[in-house]
């Protein structure tokens, strides 16, 4: 018997209940640091030293993380439906909880990245990136992220699905980061649509079919699943 597809887009709320910080929470500051200067082309041709660092410090403390009651809800969906889960994280915790299908558009934490070829990439297996770590082409390592001004080369296979869902779930972004904002607009006008954030969002709300959950992830995911599961 087919199994009714389930697209669910994640954002940082969905982590934030794991201990991982969002910078949007914090006046564009990102663990003290200016965004831009840890999270853009530019901030990494100044000063490479800080950026490596910075995504080695989250890498840490991405270890000391472990999944949350949203993350093992969206697994437990898979016993009903066929679920993709598309995220704007760079954290790990989706494939530790055990969802078999998830597109990252922001990239990985747990990879690094060649600056000459970009569709070189490695699994870091948790370590650190040190200036002089190099890809096999010579090339210094970089963080496998997507930063602000690059393009998201997972964007279309994001698209691709998000055209199959019959029912499309939003959780814990506040969908003002775009190109991911804008996957919402590609779902159909006839299907479900949950939108699972205690805040309300930065989003015109008058796409029809839209039930808004004002909870936090953990509590907002465990009782849309409990009446999907029904």
């Amino acid at each position: 018997m087919r199994k009714k597809k389930i697209v669910v887009l994640t954002g940082a709320g969905i982590s934030a209940e794991s201990g991982l910080s969002t910078f949007r929470d914090s006046g564009g500051l990102w663990e003290g640091h200016n965004v831009m200067d840890v999270a853009s082309p530019e901030g990494w041709r100044r000063n490479r030293k800080l950026v490596l660092e910075f995504y080695n410090q989250r890498r840490r403390q991405l270890r000391n993380a472990v999944p949350n009651a949203a993350h093992t809800e969206l697994v437990r969906l898979e016993e009903k439906y066929d679920v993709t889960v598309i995220t704007q994280n760079v954290d790990d915790l989706h494939e530790r909880a055990g969802s078999s299908s998830i597109i990252h558009l922001h990239g990985e934490l747990n990879k690094s990245q060649s600056t000459a070829d970009p569709d070189l990439i490695y699994d870091l297996e948790g370590e650190d990136i040190s200036i002089g770590d190099k890809c096999e082409l010579g090339s210094q390592l970089r963080p496998f992220i997507v930063w602000f001004g690059e393009l998201v080369p997972k964007m279309e296979e994001a698209v691709m699905e998000t055209l199959k869902a019959e029912i499309f779930i939003v959780i814990g972004t506040s969908l003002v980061v775009y190109p991911a904002a804008g996957l919402v607009a590609y779902t159909g006008n006839e299907i479900p649509r949950y939108l699972i954030d205690p805040s309300e969002p930065e989003l015109n709300l008058s796409y029809s079919n839209l039930t808004h959950i004002k909870s936090k992830a953990t509590s907002g995911t465990k009782e849309l699943v409990d009446r999907l599961m029904k």
